[in-house]
């Protein structure tokens, strides 16, 4: 089987990890803020906040920015459900933005539309969540001038784009948002098993999701109510949660973040090649923005002179792991029940009718990559 996508693991990552196994920490020792002060560097941000899921990121995050009951989360329909469900977990309502037909990402045309009703009818988000879909940035400069104009904040949801680039500057860097998540699973760019990050150029919300990851809990006596009974001494002073990355984890991200760059070029170059591939075939990719650099941490094709199905099952019954990515979340089962049942959005749907995620890691080589393609070919003649 080729699957869609897998890690990359070097001896070097290896020995990273067994080096803190023999250490005397495993859990939250120094590797943590070493990770977190690496990536921050690499992006160019001031802080991150390293966690045990993106999705935990994402929690946080909303969290740090007073997400609550009343208030509303926009994001995009084409995306794991983790981006909604960040605001139910803070007691928030979720509305959605359709996507764009050509980059598939977030609609700046149909947000503004949104805005503009929203405001009309008192209902405007207190946070936006884009996501960079398959590793392209959303129009982030477009989004933060009207986050300006209609007062909300703005999470990039960059789950699938570390390595990638926006104007210039490295994904991650909060340029133009308030916070922005990474995810280290291990399909992603590079990984930590399991693992998150969430950064921002804001300190106060840096130290807010710092204590929101733990417990709630600080040993700094300036934050504490009364003085310290002890050195043992700690205090929750607010309901946080077990989010917490380990040692070993932190290891692994670190030792994979020397090759981040290396990942990115080889799954461009990947993906260049399957544009030269895929030309003579009825497929459709995704338009790449001028002013963004994919990570290409998914390679999507649209499928729309044949039956998705068929396609999906030929590549599949030919040891070829394809995928979907994703589901529109308004239609899933649980958002449908929450009032999404008949509500639509169109091009998302059109989207998931025909898109199919080609298999792209940087040890795909161009023999697999080759047969990727002779199948996809045969599959659309049948």
């Amino acid at each position: 089987m080729i699957s869609y996508g897998r890690q990359s693991i070097s001896l070097e990552d290896i020995e990273a990890v067994t080096k803190v196994l023999s250490s005397d920490f495993l859990t939250q020792g120094p590797q943590v803020p070493h990770f977190e002060r690496e990536v921050a560097e690499y992006c160019g941000a001031e802080h991150a906040c390293a966690v045990n899921s993106a999705t935990s990121a994402l929690h946080i995050a909303c969290l740090s920015l007073g997400l609550g009951p009343g208030d509303w989360l926009w994001t995009t329909p084409i995306t794991f459900v983790s981006s909604a469900n960040c605001a139910l977990y803070c007691g928030a309502k979720v509305d959605f933005v359709d996507i764009d037909p050509d980059t598939c990402n977030l609609s700046i045309e149909r947000l503004e539309e949104k805005l503009v009703h929203a405001k009309r009818n008192g209902c405007l988000p207190k946070i936006l969540v884009p996501v960079h879909l398959a590793g392209q940035s959303c129009d982030m400069r477009a989004i933060s001038e009207l986050a300006q104009q209609y007062k909300f904040y703005v999470i990039e949801d960059a789950a699938h784009a570390v390595g990638g680039r926006y104007l210039k500057d490295p994904v991650g860097s909060c340029r133009f948002s308030d916070i922005a998540v990474f995810s280290f699973h291990p399909v992603k760019i590079i990984t930590t098993g399991e693992g998150g990050m969430a950064l921002t150029n804001n300190p106060q919300l840096s130290e807010k999701m710092h204590l929101l990851r733990s417990h709630g809990i600080t040993r700094n006596p300036e934050k504490m109510t009364h003085v310290p009974d002890g050195e043992w001494y700690y205090q929750q002073i607010a309901l946080g949660f077990n989010y917490r990355m380990t040692d070993i984890q932190a290891a692994l991200g670190r030792s994979q973040l020397k090759r981040v760059d290396e990942f990115v070029a080889r799954r461009q170059q990947l993906a260049a090649r399957y544009n030269r591939l895929l030309e003579k075939l009825p497929v459709v990719l995704i338009k790449q923005y001028p002013d963004a650099l994919s990570s290409f941490h998914l390679y999507v094709i649209r499928v729309n002179q044949k039956s998705h199905m068929s396609v999906f099952s030929f590549l599949r019954e030919a040891g070829i792991g394809v995928n979907l990515h994703y589901i529109p979340v308004h239609t899933q089962p649980y958002y449908r029940q929450r009032g999404f049942h008949n509500i639509t959005f169109p091009i998302a749907e059109s989207y998931y009718r025909e898109a199919v995620s080609l298999p792209i890691y940087p040890e795909l080589d161009e023999q697999q990559q080759d047969i990727v393609v002779s199948a996809l070919g045969e599959a659309l003649a049948k």
